[in-house]
């Protein structure tokens, strides 16, 4: 396409594209932001990324058109297709699935490169090989995520001296890319394929022995990841829609991943090698019995409350009750009952999950807060109401200095006048860690599937009309 215009011509309008479509992928990012905006801004960035892949065909030298407009469909199709079947509880190993897409797309763009033998300069070389090691890493690691939040992986991956395998492979990855730096960007095969091969192994012995809990800071932090890949790529093939929209990514990513670590008082480097599942297994066990409530009787506590605080974790997702969920939000407030949701930030298997469902339910936005807006609510709250949330409301966490948990900032659940958790069993949560919540005087255990137990609390209510 780009034979029936002239170089300079092409080359302006590409640039004036890129910078149109970098406008709409700060727009869009910044109206994700807000659970308001946050479909308006998907659109924003859509439209970005399609000018972005349009105008990429006037690329002077481009060819294989045939080629790139089957790869297109066929991808959009998938993503089309995805997107219609798989259920929002799947939406995490998804986006974990689609993040590693993106770095294996950077680390595949890189290795073809420097096969074909483009003549980087050294800077060029140095960033596309930065890059390579960084997208495989995230590629190779997020599939292990994918596998491990889609239960193909059950159990973490630990041995004792892991932690000298997994630094062994990347000094080996280092070298490798080192060497591929000091022959200038032009190395053989042989050295190219086991670069590449080295960095996938890394990626996915390094994340095997984390385990299930902290898979949200897991997918935030190879989202950065990606997005620096493909920054780095860009850098070195002078992309600018690459460079802008890595960049962007890439940062709104690392704070991301910052903020989720902070939410669980720990740092990045603990999430990653602290082997935090089997410390959390071995906490040892509460004082102390769980004591059941029947559904009727839980309905008519919420029945004549003054205010009630929902919280919703993991468990409602899997069960998909939100819709029930605020059916009853809506029988309660009919019954003029204050009701509000409270979201931890790192409720459900990545950053937003509980958001995105409650608002998929019909939630407005304004009865759900954040931690910091609800927890001084508590201690006014006639009842909180917990649905499948675990380590987010476990009183361990501010009391108890032995505990794995302890400093992480929670929902204050336990300090209502009465809290009714939703749980289908007496297992532990996701972490493994045993929750005090569940013991306390004031505390008591509704048992079942999330759906099915708010539907009898909900025909609880009713009766009582």
């Amino acid at each position: 396409m780009s034979h029936f215009i002239s170089p300079k011509l092409a080359n302006d309008l590409i640039q004036a594209a890129y910078f149109i479509a970098a406008l709409l992928f700060i727009i869009g990012l910044k109206r994700m932001s807000s659970p308001k905006g946050a479909k308006n801004g998907i659109v924003w960035a859509g439209v970005g990324m399609l000018i972005a892949g349009l105008i990429t065909f006037l690329w002077p030298g481009m060819d294989n058109y045939i080629l790139i407009i089957v790869a297109i469909f066929i991808g959009g199709v998938l993503a089309w297709w995805s997107g219609r079947v798989v259920p929002m509880t799947a939406m995490p190993q998804m986006v974990a699935l689609y993040n590693g897409m993106g770095g294996g797309a950077a680390a595949a763009i890189a290795c073809q490169e420097l096969i074909r033998g483009t003549p980087f300069g050294m800077a060029e070389v140095v960033l596309a090989v930065i890059g390579a090691i960084i997208g495989a890493v995230s590629f190779s690691g997020s599939l292990v995520a994918f596998a491990k939040l889609q239960g193909l992986i059950k159990k973490s991956l630990r041995y004792r001296i892991q932690q000298y395998v997994n630094a062994l492979l990347l000094a080996i990855t280092v070298a490798l890319g080192i060497w591929i730096m000091v022959l200038h960007g032009n190395p053989a095969v042989y050295i190219v394929v086991p670069f590449f091969v080295v960095a996938l192994v890394f990626g996915i012995l390094v994340t095997l022995p984390i385990g299930g809990a902290d898979m949200p800071v897991v997918i935030s932090l190879y989202n950065a990841c990606t997005g620096l890949a493909v920054a780095f790529e860009g850098f070195a093939l002078q992309n600018a829609a690459m460079i802008i929209a890595g960049m962007l990514v890439g940062a709104a990513g690392t704070l991301l991943t910052q903020l989720m670590a902070k939410a669980m008082n720990r740092s990045i480097a603990n999430v990653l090698f602290s082997n935090f599942g089997e410390v959390a297994a071995a906490g040892g066990e509460i004082s102390g019995s769980l004591k059941p409530i029947d559904a009727a009787d839980a309905g008519t506590m919420m029945a004549y409350a003054n205010k009630v605080i929902i919280v919703p974790g993991y468990g409602m997702a899997v069960a998909q009750a939100q819709h029930k969920v605020w059916e009853l939000a809506q029988l309660l407030q009919s019954r003029d009952v204050t009701v509000k949701f409270a979201i931890h930030p790192v409720a459900g298997r990545m950053p937003g999950h509980m958001n995105v469902l409650l608002a998929e339910a019909g939630v407005p936005y304004d009865l759900i807060s954040d931690l910091d807006e609800i927890n001084p609510e508590f201690a006014t709250t006639d009842v909180a109401l917990v649905i499948g949330a675990n380590d987010v409301v476990n009183p361990d966490a501010r009391n108890k200095q032995d505990s794995p948990i302890y400093g992480m900032p929670i929902l204050n659940a336990d300090k209502a006048r009465n809290v009714i958790v939703i749980k289908r069993g007496q297992g532990r949560g996701f972490s493994g860690i045993e929750n005090a919540l569940f013991y306390m005087d004031n505390t008591r255990m509704l048992y079942g599937d999330g759906q099915e137990a708010v539907t009898r609390l909900i025909q609880g209510i009713k009766f009582l009309e």
